[in-house]
C-alpha cells in the first residue's frame, strides 16, 4: 500500500510541477506564446473552427480568403524592403496568401497591418468574404491570428486547424511566396 501510495503522490506532484510550465505557454490575453507546436485544445473564439472537408468545398482565391500565417523557417525579412530571404521554400495552398509569422502571440505590428490590411483589400470586393487563416496540424500559429482577427472585430473568421497537412492529404500544395511588408 505505502509503494502504491508514493507513486500517486509522485505523479500528482510531477503533475503539479509541469502546470506552471504550461501556463506560461499562453501571454496574458490567452494567445500562445511559445511551444508553437503542440495539440490545440480549444476554440479560438471568437473565430470559428472550421471543418476540413468544409474547407475543401471552397476554391481559396474566389470563395474565401485563405491566409497561411506559418513563419519563414529560416527566413528573414529586410525591415527596409519587406523582402524575404528564405531558408527553405515553403509548400501552402493554391490561391493562399503567405503572411509568415502574423501568428506569433505578438506580431511585428508592420506584419499585423498587412494582414489586416489584405482582409480589409478581399472585404472591399466582398464585404463577407470568409477568411481562413491557417498554418500546420498541431500549430497555434494559426489559431492565434483567427483569433486575434475576430477579436478585433472582423467577422466571419475562420480556423483551418488541419493547415497545409490536411490540405495535401486532398489537394496539391504549390510553392508561397511570402507577402512582401517594408517598414512604414
Amino acid at each position: 500500500m505505502r509503494c502504491w501510495s508514493r507513486t500517486i503522490s509522485a505523479a500528482i506532484c510531477a503533475l503539479f510541477m509541469a502546470a506552471p510550465a504550461a501556463a506560461q505557454d499562453f501571454d496574458a490575453d490567452g494567445y500562445r506564446a511559445a511551444s508553437y507546436r503542440a495539440p490545440v485544445d480549444r476554440d479560438p473564439r471568437p473565430a470559428a473552427r472550421l471543418a476540413l472537408p468544409a474547407a475543401l468545398l471552397l476554391q481559396p482565391g474566389r470563395d474565401a480568403l485563405f491566409i497561411d500565417v506559418l513563419p519563414a523557417m529560416g527566413g528573414v525579412r529586410d525591415a527596409s524592403t519587406g523582402q524575404w530571404r528564405l531558408g527553405e521554400e515553403h509548400l501552402t495552398i493554391p490561391g493562399a496568401v503567405w503572411h509568415p509569422e502574423a501568428g506569433r502571440s505578438e506580431p511585428d505590428p508592420a506584419l499585423w497591418n498587412a494582414l489586416v490590411a489584405e482582409v480589409e483589400r478581399a472585404r472591399r470586393t466582398d464585404p463577407h468574404v470568409p477568411v481562413i487563416l491557417f498554418c500546420r496540424t498541431d500549430c497555434w500559429m494559426g489559431w492565434n491570428a483567427a483569433r486575434r482577427l475576430a477579436s478585433q472585430g472582423q467577422t466571419n473568421i475562420w480556423w483551418l486547424a488541419e493547415g497545409i497537412e490536411g490540405w495535401r492529404k486532398s489537394n496539391e500544395l504549390v510553392i508561397a511566396e511570402p507577402v512582401i511588408v517594408p517598414e512604414r
